[in-house]
């Protein structure tokens, strides 16, 4: 057997190539290269796949969350709750417009941000709640939304792992002020390069993060604010535009191999994340946890199996947010993850044959 990668995106490349190659000569043709038609039907076209009023995209998913942020109201030194449990640029995007990100917990099954802790967390500074749809699974939604709303705090949904996911049977990004997305390369939908965009079906906000992002502009040279340049490209949206016709199947076919893994997989040193049934995960991560986390990337490295760590440290034991104060212990949950926790080979072509060798060499060890 050839060495089985986490993830390849070349396969998916020499799928579509022809496709992708279509949508750059049109683009190039155009020569409208930020914003433009080719942004405004990516944006269109994005919209209605998670069933919302808007989609503005942008330049990346931290960008996302800043003008989310912005637009929902949220001022320098107000508290905005985030999990622990997550990439950092959740609560880097917080400390971008000078906000104080406070780490919550996560929950011992789900993984997801703990409903019990962040309303421990909440204070009188407390204007925020972003929760991560973690791994492609949505996070407890009802249970974080009504915290949000008996205590007057804006949700915002960082669904940058989780394009496609449902709740109930509702798309992410429904849920709170606003919903953002990475399109990062790896991610279900990823683009050639950065981008990103916010969901919302508030008009308001849909207004202000298009002016924020381009400078504070809608009409050109008429600057009604101090915004960024947070613009998405047209190269990158017509690519999206392109991926986003196959992204249901790619999201099916995820699914299959999550199935199979968990059915499959019999060692009982492996614990697999816990999906409640009202919530349909779209598996950007297939993750495990077991007790030599380290031995069993080893074990799985000389036998040719690619992973990943996700994530290796947790937020608020960064050196970047030693500043907060944070110790070893002070939540536990998402320090036990940060040393057990392995991600094992997912990605839509990921083949049969590999599938079934994963699972062998795991269950022998």
């Amino acid at each position: 057997m050839d060495f089985i990668p986490f993830l390849d995106l070349s396969r998916q490349y020499q799928k579509i190539k022809q496709e992708l190659l279509k949508a750059s000569e049109e683009v190039f043709e155009a020569s409208t290269f930020s914003l433009g038609p080719s942004v405004e039907k990516f944006e269109e076209q994005f919209a209605s796949f998670c069933h919302v009023k808007h989609a503005v995209g942008v330049d990346n998913g931290t960008s996302a969350i800043v003008l989310a942020l912005k637009a929902s109201g949220i001022k320098e030194k107000d508290e905005v709750i985030v999990p622990a449990n997550s990439f950092i640029a959740t609560a880097a995007a917080v400390s971008h417009i000078g906000a104080l990100p406070v780490f919550a917990d996560c929950t011992t099954d789900t993984w997801q941000i703990s409903p019990e802790d962040v309303m421990r967390k909440v204070t009188s500074k407390t204007k925020a709640i972003i929760g991560v749809h973690l791994y492609g699974m949505p996070f407890d939604i009802e249970c974080i939304r009504k915290i949000a709303e008996e205590n007057k705090l804006v949700l915002i949904e960082d669904c940058a792992q989780a394009q496609g996911a449902t709740y109930n049977g509702i798309s992410v990004g429904n849920f709170g002020k606003a919903g953002t997305f990475s399109f990062y390369p790896v991610k279900n939908l990823g683009a050639y390069g950065e981008a990103g965009a916010i969901v919302t079906n508030d008009d308001e906000v849909s207004e202000r993060m298009k002016r924020l992002r381009n400078h504070g502009s809608i009409e050109k040279y008429v600057h009604d604010e101090i915004g960024f340049n947070m613009r998405i490209d047209a190269l990158q949206a017509a690519f999206l535009s392109v991926k986003l016709k196959h992204l249901n199947e790619w999201n099916l076919r995820r699914r299959e191999i999550a199935e199979f893994y968990k059915v499959a997989i019999i060692n009982p040193k492996l614990s697999f994340q816990h999906v409640p049934e009202k919530c349909h995960s779209v598996y950007h991560l297939f993750v495990a946890t077991t007790e030599d986390r380290d031995g069993f990337r080893d074990y799985l490295n000389h036998h040719k199996i690619g992973s990943g760590l996700h994530y290796p440290i947790p937020c608020h034991l960064q050196k970047a947010y030693a500043s907060l104060n944070y110790s070893k212990g002070d939540l536990p949950n998402s320090e036990y993850l940060s040393e057990h926790c392995l991600s094992l080979p997912m990605f839509p072509e990921l083949r049969q044959s590999e599938m079934e060798y994963i699972v062998e060499v795991i269950n022998k060890y």
